[in-house]
């Protein structure tokens, strides 16, 4: 994603692609307060243990670690507070009723800013046997030598 769209990505949650089988992804929008904002645009911020859960009829993101601002005054900040996530409607009744599906949970996949506002993309996912860790290893390895390989012919 370039600068030319208007995003700006802050993290990204690599051992998600590994751990879980992605099988849509949805963009939301955050309820942060105060400094927040300012932590993330330091990287100040972590959603490698995060995920989503439905809670009175709205989502939230639990265990999202965003660090306390330095130059903040604000005294009892709980960096893992759960954070609301903002979706339409629509949405978040769709998610809710794939996630009664079994073996389906809503993991982060990136955290960004996108025109100013600080986004989060969600992903619907299906945590991988083992089997399917290591089959994710084995194609990594071949298409790692395939390039080695293709840089030695030149």
């Amino acid at each position: 994603m370039s600068n030319n769209s208007g995003i700006k990505i802050i993290l990204n949650n690599k051992k998600a692609y590994f751990n879980y089988e992605i099988i849509e992804k949805i963009e939301a929008g955050l309820v942060l307060k105060g400094t927040e904002v300012k932590s993330i645009r330091a990287g100040k911020a972590s959603i490698a243990e995060s995920f989503a859960r439905p809670s009175q009829g709205e989502l939230f993101i639990y265990q999202m670690d965003i660090s306390h601002y330095k130059y903040s005054r604000i005294e009892g900040y709980d960096p893992k507070r759960p954070k609301k996530l903002l979706l339409k409607r629509g949405e978040i009744n769709r998610l809710i009723g794939k996630i009664k599906e079994k073996g389906l949970t809503i993991i982060p996949l990136s955290l960004y800013f996108k025109h100013g506002f600080a986004k989060i993309e969600l992903g619907l996912a299906r945590g991988k046997k083992l089997y399917d860790k290591r089959e994710s290893i084995r194609k990594k390895d071949t298409e790692k030598e395939i390039r080695r390989a293709f840089k030695r012919n030149k």
